[in-house]
């Protein structure tokens, strides 16, 4: 008996040149998805991995030791793969481009498969050992189990991010000015305790179920000293069980989750929809010029894994995966080594890589892929 293995591996559509590129005679058919989703694929991704297909890849865009074979393993991350193959890993459509005839869908790849890179004439070719397929577990006599589908290989890891995921984190000064707010508790309470009832003001409408905050740290602009959010903390979630009642529409609701003390004043925020760890890599499309207003945790400074918060979010064009770079700014320094000369400036440098990985209006978060150095508020990103 035989089972077949499979997960989903987050739509880095770098899988397309990893699980998918076919290492099948010249002229064959792409290998089947096998009732696998078809998960589409973004016009601008797929135009450039069309133009690789006609150009092929330099050599000298590949990374330095770029391995020769390589097995994919339970617990990699497609970035890290990304990277072991590409200068510039969120450039994957030029891999996917080399085998693009024969790649059904770019958003899959399988732990247990062999990449193989083959350079002729200066250019990069990318395959899979064997014939594609797959890879299957042979259940030899007696009984086991195992689930199916197995844990996909993610973007980054998901363990990084996934406490970022499901609460809002960042309140803007806008929505905080419409968000419904506890203002009355039972009689005779000054926390709200599990299942008990609190009274609530505001534009409730339809939504049933909220997560409550209370705002925390005011994140500022460095420049403008500006406040652009407010840190939350999450404090639980309420259910509505009656609507705006009365000439003030006040609002009845019932704690069903508490991490603290609710209390009069706290914020109520529409439960985000589930995200999914389905990044997609990828250079902004404009200019960005923004700075890192915020190390989460109250941190001075941040390494590699750490979460920021940049000032730029999806009004400025960014959106989940883009991909930036960390820049020091310049600076001006004393030349102490000849008396009376005016200061020198230091020029900027770049120190590290960061992923956007959940965009609010005029904020984002991000998770540092590299630093080269200590990161610090308030460091630069820009386009890669």
């Amino acid at each position: 008996m035989q089972r077949k293995l499979y997960g989903r591996a987050g739509a880095l559509g770098l899988l397309f040149w990893l699980g998918l590129a076919a290492a099948q005679a010249a002229g064959s058919e792409a290998p089947p998805l096998n009732g696998l989703p078809d998960y589409p694929v973004p016009a601008q991704q797929r135009e450039r991995a069309e133009t690789a297909a006609h150009h092929g890849v330099p050599v000298s865009e590949l990374a330095a030791g770029a391995p020769s074979r390589y097995e994919v393993r339970k617990g990699d991350t497609l970035w890290r793969i990304a990277g072991l193959y590409l200068k510039k890993p969120w450039n994957w459509p030029d891999l996917w481009g080399m085998n693009l005839e024969r790649i059904r869908n770019p958003h899959w790849i399988f732990p247990g498969q062999v990449l193989v890179l083959t350079i002729v004439n200066g250019r990069a070719t990318l395959t899979l050992e064997g014939q594609g397929s797959i890879p299957t577990v042979r259940v030899e006599p007696g009984v086991q189990y195992e689930p199916l589908p197995p844990s996909g290989i993610p973007t980054i890891d998901p363990e990084l991010i996934g406490p970022y995921l499901t609460r809002p984190l960042l309140v803007e000064p806008s929505a905080l000015a419409l968000s419904p707010r506890i203002v009355a508790l039972s009689p005779g309470h000054v926390m709200l305790a599990p299942h008990e009832l609190a009274y609530v003001r505001g534009p409730v409408g339809k939504t049933t179920r909220f997560d409550v905050y209370r705002p925390a740290r005011a994140l500022r602009n460095p420049h403008t000293h500006k406040i652009i959010a407010y840190e939350s903390d999450y404090v639980g979630t309420v259910e509505v069980v009656r609507g705006p009642q009365g000439k003030d529409g006040v609002a009845t609701v019932r704690a069903t989750a508490m991490a603290r003390e609710m209390v009069v004043g706290d914020r109520l925020i529409a439960q985000p929809p589930r995200q999914y760890l389905d990044f997609n890599p990828h250079a902004p499309g404009q200019p960005v010029q923004a700075d890192i207003i915020s190390i989460y945790g109250d941190m001075q400074m941040a390494g590699k894994n750490s979460v920021v918060a940049i000032d730029a979010g999806t009004a400025e064009g960014l959106d989940r995966g883009t991909v930036l770079a960390i820049q020091k700014a310049p600076r001006e320094v004393e030349d102490t080594t000849v008396k009376g000369d005016p200061p020198i400036e230091i020029p900027a440098r770049r120190v590290g890589l960061l992923m956007v990985f959940r965009t609010f209006r005029h904020v984002s978060f991000g998770l540092v892929l590299r630093a080269d150095t200590e990161i610090e508020v308030p460091d630069h990103v820009i386009q890669p």
